[in-house]
C-alpha cells in the first residue's frame, strides 16, 4: 500500500496554482496546506478579536474554491491549519464554499484545543523569565503546538476536509499516515519516519527548488512554473519525494538535504508533540529524474511537553524610506539618516529602539563594503515606539527630507503598525486536550 500525500502550501501567502495542479493531476490521497507561522497565529487572534467570525487564513476561501472540485472528484482529502485562530469559522466558510460549488455530502471537520490563552498565565516565558500573566492586557494569544490526536480522530470519523489551528507542521502530514496505516502511537520508528516525510513536505516548494535556486551556482529549471512536492509513502514509513511531470523545479538529494536541515537544531532529537524524531541516520538516494528515496529516520518517546507560542503587544513600529541615486548617493543617504536621527532626538524617551540603514549597502550585511560602487541607495529609518503618535513621526520625518534634506531624494514611503511580539513556554500535553466537530455539506432544496 502506498499513500500519496502532496503539499499545497508552505506558508500563508503561498501560490495557489501549483496546489490546483496537484489536486487535478496528482492522484493524491491527501493534499495538505501548511499556512501558519508564529506571528501569523497572533495576528489571526487579533483579527478574531475585531471580528468573532474571522481569525482564519485570509486565503482560505480562494484556496478551497480552487481545489475542492478536483479533490472531491478524485477522492483527495484535505488537511490544513488554515483555521488559525478560528477553525470552527473556517470550517463553516469551507462548507459554504462547498455548497456554492454543489459538493453535497462533503464532510468538513474543525479540530480545536490549541488555544490555551485561558491557562497560560502561570507559565514562565523563556524570553522574559517572567510568567505570561505579567504581560497583563498586552497578552494577545497563546497557542500550543498540538499533535496528531484530533486530526486522526476526524479522519477516522470520515472527514473529507480537516481544519485545525496551531499544530506542529509535520503533524499535518503525520496524522494521515497514522490514520491510513494504523501505526501504533508508540511505534516510535514509524512516527519518526512519518515526521521526516512531513518535515520534507511542510515548506512545499522549498524541496522542489524554491528558496534553493542560485543562478550559476544552483540552477533550477523552469522556476516560473515550479511544481509543488508530493510523497509516495510506504507502510514502513519510507518514502519517495517527487513532483508532477511537466512542472518546473527539481527534486534532488541537494534540495532534500537543504530542507532536512531547515529549522533543525539537533537532528538526533527533533522534538515533536507525538515523538522525538531522529534524523541523524537519514539517507537520500536519487532513483530517477525528480525522484528521491528517503529512509533511515527513527524516533523515541515524546517528552510529554508542548511548545506554546505566546503573542503580545510590544509597542508600535514607525518606518520611512526614501531613495537617492547617482553620484555621491551613499553620502546623501547617510546624511539623510543622520538628519532624521537628530530631528527625532527630542522624542528619545518614547523610542525604545531605532535603526537606520541604506538598502543595498548595509541593511543585511552590516559590514558590507559595496557603498563605493553603489549607483543608488534607499535609506530606511525604523523605530519601535511606545505609542502610535510617536511612531507616526518616524515616517513624517523621512518624508520631510524631500525639501529639508539632501539633494535628489525621491520615492518616499511611510508606514505605522502595531508590533506583535512572540515568546515561548512549555505546557504539559495533558493540559491541552483536543477535540473535533464535523458537519456534512447539505444543499438547499428549492
Amino acid at each position: 500500500m502506498i499513500v500519496r500525500i502532496g503539499a499545497g502550501a508552505g506558508f500563508q501567502g503561498d501560490r495557489i496554482e501549483p496546489a490546483v495542479d496537484l489536486a487535478e493531476r496528482g492522484a493524491l490521497d491527501y493534499l495538505v496546506f501548511e499556512c501558519l507561522g508564529e506571528r501569523t497565529i497572533a495576528l489571526a487572534q487579533q483579527a478574531r478579536m475585531a471580528d468573532p467570525a474571522g481569525g482564519y487564513d485570509p486565503l482560505l476561501e480562494r484556496r478551497m474554491r480552487a481545489v475542492l472540485p478536483a479533490c472531491a472528484r478524485n477522492g483527495t482529502r484535505i488537511v490544513t491549519n488554515m483555521g488559525a485562530a478560528n477553525p470552527v469559522a473556517a470550517a463553516q466558510k469551507t462548507r459554504a464554499v462547498a455548497r456554492e460549488l454543489g459538493l453535497a455530502g462533503l464532510k468538513v471537520a474543525a479540530v480545536t484545543g490549541d488555544d490555551v490563552l485561558d491557562r497560560v498565565g502561570g507559565y514562565v516565558l523563556d524570553e522574559t523569565g517572567a510568567a505570561a500573566s505579567a504581560l497583563g492586557e498586552r497578552l494577545v494569544s497563546a497557542n500550543a503546538y498540538i499533535g496528531i490526536a484530533g486530526v486522526v480522530a476526524a479522519l477516522d470519523a470520515g472527514a473529507d476536509v480537516v481544519i485545525c489551528g496551531r499544530a506542529s507542521d509535520p503533524t499535518l502530514f503525520l496524522a494521515p499516515l497514522v490514520h491510513e496505516f494504523g501505526w501504533a502511537r508508540d511505534d516510535w520508528t514509524r512516527l519518526g519516519r512519518g515526521t521526516l516525510v512531513g518535515h520534507l513536505l511542510e515548506c512545499a516548494a522549498q524541496v522542489t527548488g524554491g528558496y534553493f535556486a542560485d543562478p550559476g551556482v544552483k540552477d533550477v529549471p523552469d522556476l516560473a512554473h515550479i511544481g509543488y512536492p508530493l510523497a509516495e509513502v510506504s507502510e514502513d514509513g519510507s518514502a519517495v519525494i517527487t513532483k508532477l511531470p511537466g512542472t518546473g523545479g527539481t527534486v534532488s538529494r541537494e534540495t532534500c538535504i537543504e530542507q532536512l536541515l531547515y529549522e533543525i537544531h539537533d537532528p538526533a532529537r527533533y522534538l515533536q508533540p507525538d515523538v522525538v524524531a531522529d534524523f541523524s541516520g537519514v539517507m537520500f538516494e536519487e532513483i530517477g529524474p525528480d525522484r528521491v528515496a528517503v529512509s533511515g529516520a527513527d524516533g523515541a518517546p515524546a517528552t510529554g511537553q508542548l511548545k506554546v507560542s505566546v503573542g503580545y503587544r510590544d509597542g508600535w513600529l514607525g518606518e520611512g524610506q526614501i531613495s537617492y541615486a547617482g553620484a555621491n548617493c551613499v553620502a546623501r543617504g547617510e546624511l539623510a539618516a543622520e538628519l532624521v536621527r537628530d530631528r527625532l532626538a527630542p522624542l528619545a524617551g518614547a523610542i525604545t529602539e531605532a535603526r537606520a540603514e541604506l538598502i543595498g549597502v548595509n541593511s543585511v550585511w552590516t559590514g558590507g563594503s559595496g557603498g563605493a560602487r553603489a549607483s543608488e541607495v534607499r535609506m530606511r529609518y525604523a523605530a519601535r515606539c511606545r505609542d502610535i503618535e510617536t511612531a507616526r513621526r518616524i515616517g513624517e520625518e523621512v518624508e520631510g527630507l524631500y525639501l529639508a534634506g539632501p539633494a535628489g531624494g525621491g520615492g518616499a514611503t511611510k508606514q505605522v503598525r502595531e508590533v506583535l511580539a512572540i515568546a515561548s513556554t512549555l505546557m504539559p500535553a495533558s493540559e491541552v486536550p483536543t477535540t473535533f466537530e464535523m458537519e456534512e455539506v447539505r444543499l438547499a432544496v428549492a
